[in-house]
């Protein structure tokens, strides 16, 4: 009865505020003073009156004043079925970093677009590879894909992408941050520029691709935003020194628990944490070593990049809807280590 009372109190304050638009400084004033009036033994417990409203209000609608943040919960899918939860029909998916011949980003998408959705993927220089691998997913899966020249490191790019798969698509539904590099050097090795380069291409495009993309998944009630972090974001590798990579990618998956939080309203947001894939970018480094890589992992050798697609659609459909600020980590077992 009291917290009913009070709930409709502060309604009409807030239709108040949002009329007159005065500043939530003023607001708060108001609300403080109109509730020590109305409810003198409950502020009499407590010289702080937002604790009280904050208790009195968590249930109220979206339409309440942004000074109490009401939640309004990503909603129950309506499928049951794992077919169902699992499919992306007529779904948009953008994945960064999908032009090679073989690697994670391609077999997200091949993963996508076995799940029926369709599939914007992006390339930095290698514009045959990612049109090839374009063409390949509408050819086997009959779906609609397009490759789009995108250097992730640099925000005005990336506002086009998103612009620019909107404008071809029609909308976007799930968008893999995956386009990265790896380092070579550590701290005291590399450059200043080296360490630069590897935080923007690593970091900062993982933010701009948020940035870039957040609006339109709060502008439509809904999201799935999946970052490709890497299992050197719980560990240090070792014997190789990557100290700007490892941070790098600490950093991703420490932003999608961030924006899980930040986000909680209209998207979902998670990181995977792949462990030593075969994805070619390691062929550089000789054989001893990466035999002791393998040795390093309870199950003995590095990972097939198609080992990862299936985690990347959970992520991306309706199957993951309670899922939120989750890192998944695909590695052998090496963190078990």
């Amino acid at each position: 009865m009291l917290a009913g009372s009070c709930r409709r109190l502060f309604r009409r304050q807030f239709r108040q505020v949002e009329k007159d638009d005065i500043s939530q400084e003023t607001a708060t004033e108001l609300h403080s003073a109109k509730l020590r009036s109305e409810f003198p033994s409950m502020v009499k417990k407590t010289n702080n009156y937002q604790i009280i409203l904050s208790s009195l209000l968590y249930k109220s609608p979206r339409t309440f004043h942004p000074l109490f943040s009401p939640i309004m919960p990503i909603e129950i899918p309506k499928g049951n079925s794992l077919k169902d939860l699992f499919s992306l029909k007529d779904k948009v998916v953008v994945v960064t970093g999908a032009s090679g011949p073989r690697g994670i980003g391609l077999e997200a998408a091949r993963g996508c677009a076995e799940m029926g959705g369709n599939i914007a993927i992006t390339y930095f220089s290698r514009r045959e590879g990612a049109e090839a691998n374009a063409k390949a997913l509408q050819e086997e899966y009959g779906i609609k894909a397009k490759a789009y020249k995108c250097d992730t490191s640099k925000w005005n790019e990336v506002q086009e992408l998103v612009a620019n798969v909107i404008a071809d698509f029609g909308k976007i539904d799930s968008f893999i941050a995956n386009a990265g590099r790896t380092a070579d050097a550590g701290v005291l090795d590399g450059s200043v520029e080296d360490w630069e380069n590897i935080i923007q291409a690593d970091l900062n495009s993982v933010f701009y691709c948020a940035k870039a993309v957040g609006p339109h998944f709060k502008e439509h009630g809904k999201g799935s935003f999946v970052i490709t972090a890497s299992m050197s974001g719980h560990i240090v590798n070792y014997p190789q020194e990557q100290t700007s990579y490892n941070v790098a990618k600490a950093g991703c998956i420490h932003m999608a628990r961030s924006l899980a939080n930040e986000w909680r309203d209209f998207a979902r947001v998670n990181s995977i944490s792949p462990g030593y894939i075969d994805t070619g970018l390691s062929d550089f480094v000789d054989e001893e070593t990466q035999q002791g890589w393998n040795r390093l992992i309870p199950m003995g050798r590095s990972s097939d990049p198609k080992e990862l697609k299936a985690a990347y659609v959970y992520f991306a459909s309706d199957a993951s809807t309670y899922t939120t600020g989750a890192d998944l980590r695909i590695d052998g077992g090496y963190i078990c280590r």
